[in-house]
């Protein structure tokens, strides 16, 4: 290594090894040098015991495991939680990936009555239940012939000619052909046949009025329920009306409270028999309690009162298992209240109107997820301790030797990824200011800016598709691993022993040349067909497998190495060249585009 060469190649390149991996080498100690974990108290589920080396077993490769869970997690506080503490989350049910975090806006309930207005039908069903003004059909011959069409009268009875007064009212439509034939053969015990029918039924005026959409009479029937007579007036008003205090009245008196919050949770609603003139009262809006985070129900639910407990909180919005704590905020004697509990003593709180319970997931993991990937024996995926390190894993992989090169293991890391995606869109951002803030002394000078301008907003497109891959770099030259802790959602990558070396770069033509000891940098150059003319010997870079880079390479490329001609640019040319050159590689090493 010579440092002092490194050192005048300027800024770009230095800022290029930055955005292409962040290299470890703290030589611990060499791969997978023990059967089992040294101690303390990490563990791996799902392991192949063994170590990284030769394979003790016949097993046969496992396919990889892209995904092993839905990433359904969402932040519920402002900024973004570091990796070293987790941070609160909420897990969204697994029914409903797509909901918008945050408090809702909805009301419990209002989609009650999101459809149309219910159409009142004539034709009786067999439950209807006949009452005063329903019209009926008797008909009686045999011994005594007798036919009565007519209302159900006040008494409740329909009058019989050569029989009399039979009663129906209250009587089954399904049951009245029993009753009737049941009254008739009373007096005419033999050779009478009986037919009844409910023709159709008495229709009713129901004033329906209080924090209702359309307020006013609507008609129907006796039997209809109170959701078909709050349908017709489009429902609850959501803003300002109560799903749980309404009242039936008849002639000034309340004869029927109703709260549909039963109706809606298991189906239970009060069965009443509406007459003309009654009355449908929707109060207005009691307090109100928002419920967001990990729960099935995100709703506003309403208070019965000026209080909900906790429990009945929870009863109704349903936290999901991964559930463990509560924030709770409101207003208490007219000032800003917030507590935070778990889900167990949330149930012995009290919430006021207004309150906002929003349900976290605030426990940190005990276990990690990483994913195997390139030249290995057995499961893709790894459960382990959140605490273990990369060497103790890599004692429960199994390899063939022959076939993995264990001095090349690397790790990708998604937020080394999120990482390099911002270092370049800096980079970016930094080129199109220079690039809009140049000034042009002369014409010609403005010309030539104005070409750049357009190859520059070529590089910068292209720039902004570039996807970083995360790369981390654990392993010396010398194969040494750095016991590094890993982190959820790490993929270790086993790269595969390679007797090629691939000359990319400033060559004449790229290309993958077999290996051998005795030749040199200049060697596999002179077979890619020699430099170009923005290359020369002294802007080579060698990239190991691992992610490693070396500039000025002091010996010629390993087996499996990346040898890559680095462009010279003449400042002459452009006058924002350095920042260019620092945008491509930037790119490139962070993409791996030298293939």
């Amino acid at each position: 290594m010579q440092p002092e060469r490194r050192a005048s190649r300027g800024p770009a390149l230095a800022l290029a090894l930055l955005a292409a991996a962040i290299p470890v080498f703290a030589p611990i100690g060499a791969l997978a040098q023990t059967q089992g974990l040294p101690g303390g108290n990490s563990t791996v589920q799902q392991a192949v015991p063994g170590r990284l080396g030769p394979s003790t077993s016949n097993a046969s490769p496992v396919q990889s495991i892209d995904q092993l869970l839905p990433d359904t997690s969402m932040l519920t506080r402002q900024g973004t939680a570091t990796e070293a503490e987790g941070g609160p989350t909420v897990s969204g049910p697994l029914g409903e990936p797509m909901r918008m975090p945050g408090p809702s806006t909805t009301v419990f309930g209002a989609n009650l009555f999101a459809r149309g207005a219910s159409v009142s039908t004539d034709t009786p069903n067999p439950n209807y239940v006949i009452a005063i003004g329903d019209r009926v059909s008797v008909r009686v011959w045999g011994a005594v012939e007798s036919e009565a069409i007519g209302q159900v009268d006040a008494d409740g009875n329909l009058f019989l000619p050569s029989i009399g007064p039979i009663r129906v009212a209250g009587t089954r439509a399904g049951d009245l052909q029993r009753v009737v034939e049941s009254e008739v053969r009373r007096i005419y015990t033999q050779q009478v046949q009986v037919y009844a029918v409910l023709l159709n039924v008495n229709k009713v005026g129901v004033f329906v009025t209080g924090f209702v959409r359309s307020p006013g009479r609507h008609t129907g029937t006796g039997m209809d329920s109170v959701l078909d007579y709050l349908t017709r007036a489009g429902g609850v008003d959501p803003a300002r009306g109560s799903y749980r205090d309404i009242q039936i009245q008849r002639n000034g008196r309340t004869v029927q409270a109703v709260d549909l919050y039963p109706f809606l949770l298991t189906g239970r609603l009060p069965r009443f028999l509406f007459q003309e003139g009654d009355t449908i009262v929707v109060a207005k809006q009691g307090a109100l309690v928002s419920v967001d985070g990990a729960v099935r129900n995100n709703y506003l639910f309403e208070v019965p009162g000026r209080a909900m407990s906790g429990e009945e909180l929870v009863q109704l919005a349903g936290p999901l298992p991964a559930a463990t704590n509560v924030v709770v905020r409101g207003t208490r004697n007219g000032a800003p209240w917030s507590r935070y509990t778990t889900v167990t003593e949330l149930r012995r709180l009290s919430l006021l109107d207004q309150d906002v319970a929003s349900f976290i997931t605030d426990a940190p993991p005990q276990t990690i997820r990483v994913t195997i990937e390139g030249s290995r024996i057995g499961p893709s995926v790894l459960i382990a301790d959140r605490d273990i390190g990369l060497c103790q894993l890599l004692d429960h992989v199994a390899v063939d030797p022959v076939l993995a090169d264990t001095r090349s293991v690397f790790l990708l890391r998604p937020s080394i990824a999120a990482q390099q995606r911002r270092t370049i869109n800096e980079t970016l951002d930094r080129l199109e200011r220079q690039l809009f803030n140049a000034s042009s002394v002369t014409t010609g000078v403005a010309e030539i800016r104005s070409s750049e301008a357009q190859l520059v907003s070529q590089y910068i497109s292209r720039g902004r598709r570039v996807q970083p891959e995360g790369r981390l770099v654990v392993s010396d030259s010398s194969g040494r691993c750095t016991d590094t802790r890993l982190m959820d959602n790490d993929t270790i990558v086993i790269p595969e022993r390679s007797e090629v070396v691939l000359v990319a770069g400033e060559v004449v033509t790229p290309q993958a040349i077999v290996w051998r000891p005795n030749l040199r940098v200049e060697d596999y150059v002179n077979q890619a067909g020699g430099f170009t003319q923005r290359g020369n010997l002294s802007n080579i870079m060698i990239r190991r497998p691992s992610g490693e880079l070396i500039l000025d390479p002091p010996e010629g490329p390993r087996p499996g190495d990346e040898l890559i001609a680095l462009p010279r640019l003449d400042p002459k040319l452009f006058q924002i060249g350095r920042d260019i050159l620092q945008l491509i590689y930037q790119s490139a090493l962070s993409a791996r585009v030298f293939q």
